[in-house]
């Protein structure tokens, strides 16, 4: 048995205390953290509590939605204004997880969730950049089935595991943290990591800094949106390939669209260059397919996951189809 100590967070100022504390990690639902210390990854000394953090999901006086650190995925996934404003969020969550880690799962936790690489979770056999900086990686040249094929380093070709913030780097949501310096606003596509040679720094949190909140800002992109998980079984395996995509048609045109991809890369994956490519053009298949096949072409696969390549490219299409034909 590994001694661990338990303390919990009363309010945001203290768990900012308390996370600035070497040895110390937050403990939200649990449901990635505990896990990584059953099997020896995670060694903290304690374990700080901070479920009792606000959880509410509020809106705005601009229009924007505010989801609490605190609020459990279930709670997320079935709010009326989710639902109805920001359904690929809403559907992201359900096919990331069952129930049961929904409903301990926290927004706060989701998004600092580690890797499922199976190389980093073999800490008694394995070498890994992200538990050992200038160890090495044994995944590459390994099995590579689940890995990154975008953003990818010579240290480290770990994909990021949530299905939730996909959806969220589409929608443009903003992290809200808080620190001894004070508070600040991170884009979502910014506050994840590539590996670099550091794939062990993940985020841009500073030490002590907690996540306190996430923001929706308003959106257009309800009517025509939707996530789309491509995974080796139905029942809340991890995506091989995902897709978190909208548009907004104006005129026969694409006046704007949003997209990113899951299960592709160290962080969820903006397609900035499918975007870009989409802008202005008629909402056709084979649009669709040159954007998918722009964004892929910085592609870098492993042998054991050059199909990804595939799978994204036609996945991204057959997404952006499927929002036209289901309003057309």
């Amino acid at each position: 048995m590994t001694p661990v100590q338990y303390r919990r967070a009363e309010s945001a100022s203290d768990a900012i205390r308390l996370a600035g504390t070497a040895g110390h990690r937050l403990l939200g639902g649990g449901t990635n953290l505990v896990d990584l210390m059953r099997k020896g990854v995670e060694r903290p000394d304690t374990l700080v509590d901070v479920t009792g953090l606000p959880g509410a999901i509020e809106e705005a006086a601009d229009g924007s939605i505010v989801i609490g650190a605190g609020a459990r995925n279930s709670a997320i996934a079935a709010h009326p204004l989710i639902r109805a404003r920001y359904p690929m969020l809403s559907r992201a969550i359900l096919a990331g997880a069952s129930a049961q880690i929904r409903n301990m799962a926290t927004a706060g936790g989701n998004l600092l969730q580690r890797t499922r690489c199976v190389y980093f979770a073999d800490a008694a056999g394995s070498r890994c950049n992200k538990r050992a900086p200038g160890s090495g990686c044994d995944a590459i040249g390994g099995f590579t089935r689940y890995h990154a094929i975008l953003g990818t380093s010579p240290a480290c070709i770990a994909t990021h595991p949530s299905d939730m913030a996909v959806a969220l780097a589409a929608l443009d949501a903003r992290v809200h943290v808080a620190g001894a310096e004070g508070a600040r606003v991170l884009p979502l596509t910014d506050f994840h990591r590539l590996p670099g040679d550091r794939p062990d720094i993940e985020t841009q949190l500073a030490p002590g800094e907690v996540i306190v909140a996430i923001e929706l800002p308003p959106s257009r992109l309800a009517p025509r949106s939707d996530y789309r998980k491509v995974r080796d079984r139905a029942s809340y395996a991890f995506a091989l390939v995902s897709v978190a995509a909208g548009l907004v048609i104006e005129d026969g045109r694409i006046a704007e669209a949003r997209i990113a991809l899951g299960g592709v890369a160290h962080k969820p994956w903006r397609a900035w260059r499918a975007e870009a490519a989409l802008q202005g053009e008629a909402p056709t298949e084979a649009a669709f397919l040159a954007a998918a096949e722009a964004e892929l072409a910085a592609a870098d696969p492993q042998p054991g996951n050059m199909f990804k390549v595939t799978l994204a490219t036609r996945t991204l299409a057959a997404t952006l189809s499927a929002l036209c034909e289901d309003q057309a």
